[in-house]
């Protein structure tokens, strides 16, 4: 073996940096001369193949049975694919370096000067992720920007162009350039003066690094998938369609959802449902917390029937009144459940609260208890909330109540791997079964990971950090994630309604009042909500809940048009400037502003107070609220009050606002106040079906296009394929703004 050592002095550094561009056309000539079929990657045979376009896949050694792609892909969605831009390779494949160890599996990916990384999953505590440890690890509580979350992924997406995907299910480390190997770092950092006093400028990185590196233990093969741009949205949109596209919900699961007290009985459900409706207060879901059943830690799945003696009348009276059913659960079989003897043998090795844990990977797991849930369905149950599917919080020695990572399952899989599954595995199983019935649901879940996007459920948590809520919105946009930051209590008023702005402007406006008696407007401290001792302001506040509420009502249409253009073109309804202003170095870092589709901007308020500082892109913007102007490429200082979004539109936008209803039944037809931002003629499109099958798959569906001219505004329909005879849509006024 050859070594090059470097000294300090100019002819040494230019000796060094020659060895590195002949190092690198070497690998190059390589790839050339073998078509680019076979690579040898620091002594490690490399594969390279198309897997759809833009998405080129490296692997080396022998990958695991099971992959996120294998599980949850497969799908991909390659006609759309093809009509996305196309561009030259951001990242040149033979620049990457596999290798198979007797430790695992380990990568190199080269990264370039001004390139900020993003992704990760779910992620609370950091945004761009240069310079940074990430280890996408699956856990309840979020700690220390470490990647222990929820959803964690093990791919990020680059500001240059590309995203990096590595399609394995054990823990994963990333250095996002924050280490450098002896023969790749051509000159050594100069003697530093003066001696640190701090452990933080002791320890601080003294290189930055030009390459991300990646451990994978345990493996014995890696594949990597290059996902190409050319920008940082087209990455995300790519990536999105080779998981089969983005998800379109029912349309009555964009509206408000509200879960009762955990042990709430069928009466105070009952009273809950006549609550919103005298009080008129939109509401489309109620969700009913572990109460419900015989047992919940382990789960049963029966009803219990002295605390709802006749379910059946509750779920019908329910939907008389215009709600969907939304219950509880989790994955553990408890001993007692009538199918704990069936699926027992396709469970894995370890119990969790005394409860079996099913091994979803086997169809006959899938089948046993996703056919007891069908019952549940046909009764009357419109979507389910999936509780702890994700980890213990593996930072703390006394948080031990789910599966190690030692657990064996029939598969063939261990508990690690299993973990970075099983949210995914659980949800697709339940909503397999509101497939089967030609029903859209609209879930809950507590743990996810890659290729989820075309899934309609929304990921939770029980951490409650306000920014991070934000932080996380922002995130979850890389990976096809859905995220509700829910509302429960609150330390004050501005504190509570500044939340409940956020939850407005988020995939699911939910307020979780699991441990609440009372609304949370009425009193927000939980001892006295329980003992109906309300505040002094309570209809004040009730009546600004109201508010807030209907303003989601009537986003509706364009919520709607948006989830289905990211089910068409993959492009997240929710999503950080970044991604949609690239070019403009102010939105690198801006993880508290996001876009809603492609025309709104939220600008969530946090703490006590009614201002912020908003940064406002290119162009022209408008306060939803006030009509007031404000010039793109600016940081103002605005002010929002509790019963206003803090949400400004976008110059040259037909923005359709509907009437709030109650409810969205299967016959609702919204009626538009249009408000034109800015031009004298303009257009947009909405989509139209039944807003509850999967109808549309089959082509049952309109285009609405609205169109501003003349101080008017006029709507027309083209059909689909096979049309949707019902209307959803209906103009009623326009108002245009200068």
């Amino acid at each position: 073996m050859t070594y090059l050592i470097c000294s300090h002095d100019i002819v040494s550094d230019l000796l060094c940096s020659i060895y590195m561009l002949v190092k690198n056309i070497v690998v190059i000539c390589i790839a050339l001369f073998t078509g680019a079929v076979s690579i040898r990657a620091t002594e490690t045979e490399m594969t390279v193949s198309e897997l759809a376009p833009g998405v080129t896949v490296l692997s080396a050694g022998t990958p695991d049975r099971y992959t996120p792609y294998s599980v949850f892909g497969g799908n991909p969605a390659l006609e759309a694919m093809r009509k996305l831009p196309a561009g030259e390779p951001s990242v040149d494949p033979a620049m990457i370096n596999l290798k198979v160890t007797d430790r695992g599996c380990t990568v190199s990916v080269p990264l370039g000067d001004g390139e900020q990384l993003y992704g990760f999953g779910l992620q609370f505590e950091t945004f761009g992720q240069r310079g940074l440890r990430k280890q996408p690890r699956v856990n309840d509580n979020p700690l220390n920007g470490l990647g222990y979350t929820h959803a964690p992924q093990p791919f990020y997406v680059s500001t240059a162009g590309y995203g990096i995907l590595v399609n394995t299910n054990r823990n994963t480390t990333f250095l996002c350039g924050t280490n450098e190997q002896n023969d790749n770092y051509p000159s050594r950092t100069a003697v530093r003066e003066g001696i640190a006093t701090d452990t933080g400028e002791l320890y601080r990185s003294r290189t930055a690094g030009n390459r991300v590196y990646i451990d994978i233990p345990g493996a014995k093969g890696v594949e990597v998938m290059v996902i190409d741009g050319p920008t940082l949205k087209d990455v995300v949109r790519r990536y999105n369609l080779l998981g089969g596209g983005g998800c379109l919900p029912p349309m009555w699961g964009l509206g408000f959802k509200y879960r009762v007290k955990g042990d709430a009985v069928q009466d105070s459900v009952m009273r809950f449902a006549g609550y919103f409706r005298d009080r008129r207060i939109p509401c489309d879901v109620l969700g009913l917390e572990p109460g419900w059943q015989t047992a919940a830690y382990s789960c049963t799945y029966v009803w219990d029937e002295g605390r709802f003696p006749d379910h059946c009348a509750l779920l019908s009276d329910l939907k008389a009144k215009g709600y969907h059913a939304n219950l509880w659960e989790h994955a553990y079989v408890n001993r007692h459940s009538p199918i704990h003897k069936d699926i027992e043998p396709y469970s894995g090795n370890f119990l969790v609260w005394g409860g079996l844990v099913p091994d979803f990977l086997l169809p006959e797991a899938r089948s046993i208890f996703g056919g007891y849930h069908a019952s549940l369905i046909s009764d009357g149950v419109a979507a389910f909330k999936l509780d702890e599917c994700d980890n213990s919080n593996i930072s703390r020695p006394d948080a031990t109540w789910c599966f190690p990572d030692m657990a064996e399952f029939p598969s063939g899989v261990d508990g690690e791997q299993m973990h970075q599954m099983f949210g995914g595995l659980y949800m697709s199983v339940l909503d397999d079964e509101f497939r089967k019935t030609d029903r859209r649901a609209y879930h809950d879940y507590r743990s996810s990971g890659l290729f989820m996007s075309s899934r309609p459920a929304v990921l939770y948590s029980d951490s409650y950090d306000h920014t991070e809520y934000i932080r996380a919105l922002c995130n979850s946009a890389f990976g096809g994630l859905l995220w509700c930051p829910e509302v429960r209590d609150s330390r004050s008023a501005d504190d509570f309604f500044h939340r409940l702005q956020t939850v407005m402007l988020s995939p699911e406006a939910m307020v979780n009042s699991w441990y609440l008696q009372y609304p949370p407007w009425l009193q927000f401290d939980r001892g006295r909500n329980e003992k109906a001792d309300f505040l002094p302001e309570a209809e004040e506040y009730e009546n600004t809940a109201r508010e807030l509420i209907n303003m989601r009502m009537a986003l509706l249409p364009y919520l709607y048009s948006a989830f289905n253009r990211y089910r068409v073109e993959g492009t997240p309804v929710f999503r950080p400037l970044v991604m949609d202003y690239p070019g403009d170095e102010n939105t690198l870092s801006i993880s508290d502003q996001y876009m809603i589709g492609d025309v709104l901007m939220a600008a969530p308020l946090v703490g006590d107070g009614d201002s912020r500082e908003v940064y406002f892109p290119e162009g022209i913007w408008y306060d939803i609220n006030t009509d007031t102007r404000y010039e793109g490429g600016n940081l103002y200082r605005v002010s929002t009050d509790r019963s206003h979004l803090p949400l400004y539109v976008k110059a040259g936008t037909l923005l359709p606002l509907a009437e709030p209803v109650q409810f969205v039944g299967d016959d609702t037809v919204f009626r538009l106040n249009c408000k034109v931002y800015g031009v004298p003629e303009t257009s947009c499109t909405l989509f139209e079906d039944d807003g509850v099958s999967y109808a549309f798959e089959r082509g049952e569906y309109n285009d609405v296009t609205l169109t501003a001219r003349n101080g008017k505004v006029k709507l027309s329909r083209a059909k689909g394929p096979e049309g949707f005879s019902g209307k959803r849509y209906e103009v009623v006024s326009a108002a245009f703004i200068d």
